[in-house]
């Protein structure tokens, strides 16, 4: 690629990703959320791997720091609907904000977010599925990226009869 698209795509990658974890952090309150944050951070991480290409990527994208990424966001979603089930009596029950009084006072604190209109476990919610998001579209054009990139190891050329 060239020089000045290096010296812009970095850049505009942070830009993407802080909108992206602004879109996360309101989704609660705004329209979006965990998936369309994630969608948009994901969108700034494959701008760095089409410029810059898999090797000289600077986001530094590893599959073993990817895979623990994604892991940790889909044991964080299991735990926060169980703390509801087990407290509320159904899946992902909304600790934070108790609307049948299930929850102890206690554990009502914990997942009380600090907002004033008091979206209880809906935020970690939305960090969660943006982590998983984020992760996941990333690896897919990491893959889609590879294989193109090689073509002719992963194409046979001869007609299939």
């Amino acid at each position: 690629m060239s020089d000045l698209l290096k010296l812009v795509a970095y850049p505009t990658s942070f830009i993407m990703m802080a909108y992206g974890v602004m879109t996360i952090l309101g989704g609660h309150i705004t329209p979006g959320g965990g998936f369309q944050g994630g969608a948009m951070m994901a969108s700034g991480a494959i701008l760095c791997i089409l410029t810059y290409g898999l090797k000289d990527n600077p986001f530094n994208l590893s599959h073993s720091r990817m895979s623990l990424v994604e892991s940790c966001g889909a044991l964080l979603y299991v735990v926060l609907g169980l703390c509801g089930l087990f407290t509320g009596g159904s899946f992902l029950y909304n600790l934070g904000t108790n609307l049948y009084g299930l929850v102890p006072a206690s554990l009502q604190g914990i997942f009380n977010f600090p907002d004033a209109l008091n979206a209880g476990i809906i935020p970690y919610l939305n960090i969660v599925v943006g982590l998983k998001v984020f992760i996941g579209l990333t690896t897919l054009v990491i893959l889609f990226y590879g294989v193109t990139k090689f073509k002719e190891d992963y194409v046979d050329d001869e007609e299939i009869e």
